[in-house]
């Protein structure tokens, strides 16, 4: 099984270690590789982000020359996108927003999420509503650390633990990791939490390889038809 994972963003080093999140969580047999969109933003943090990084990641989908694959994880937490790559494409696509937050509510009545910026909390719950598991969510709590500040492995901890207690206290009872590049963190803060932590690369990976396994594939029967045939024009020389 080959599974295609997404960047949202054009940093390589973020895909290096989604994509290294992405292979732990894989079982055997199942090959990950990673895609970093040409264009974009270097970190998606916004609306404005946001939808340039859901144009480019279809832009990357629908120029992909690469070996065939099974299945697409979208990597942006609260991004936009995934119902045009699910029009797009024709295997599954696991978003991991809401492959995270379905999996949080099999494991407590209420998850908390725990992400960068305080500007990205409407952006997520949007996405969470969308994704039908919004009414779950306990609240949205920023670490007031930027996606590209996330290298900093102590004081990624030390914000993010300071975050997931306002969420726990806010009547959270699973946590879940509120962007890609915190990818790994589970392992670090779940035991001084006491809660448990949901890594969405980790989910979304699993999610698909269930999906694939069980020969099921995005309905065609409304919504998310394949898209009505006409001239599109991607930008320049990209028609």
């Amino acid at each position: 099984m080959r599974i295609v994972v997404t960047n949202c963003n054009t940093t390589q080093e973020m895909t290096a270690e989604i994509v290294r999140g992405a292979r732990s969580a894989a079982g055997q047999g199942t090959t990950v590789t990673g895609l970093t969109p040409a264009w974009g933003p270097e970190s998606a943090e916004g609306w404005l982000d946001s939808y340039l990084s859901a144009a480019a990641v279809l832009d990357t989908l629908r120029t992909h020359d690469g070996p065939p694959y099974d299945a697409v994880v979208m990597a942006g937490f609260g991004e936009h996108g995934r119902e045009g790559v699910r029009e797009l494409v024709d295997v599954p696509v696991v978003d991991i927003t809401e492959a995270a937050a379905h999996l949080a509510c099999l494991l407590g009545r209420r998850y908390g999420v725990v992400t960068t910026l305080e500007r990205s909390r409407g952006q997520i719950e949007d996405s969470l509503e969308l994704a039908g598991v919004g009414r779950n969510c306990a609240v949205v709590a920023g670490t007031g650390l930027g996606v590209l500040d996330l290298g900093d492995t102590d004081r990624t901890q030390a914000a993010f633990l300071a975050a997931a207690e306002r969420a726990r206290d806010a009547g959270a009872e699973v946590l879940v990791l509120g962007c890609a590049g915190m990818t790994g963190l589970q392992r670090a803060v779940g035991e001084k939490l006491g809660l448990p932590v949901v890594d969405g690369v980790a989910a979304a990976v699993k999610l698909a390889e269930a999906l694939v396994t069980m020969g099921l594939r995005t309905s065609r029967a409304g919504s998310l038809a394949k898209p009505v045939p006409k001239r599109r024009t991607w930008g320049a020389g990209r028609d």
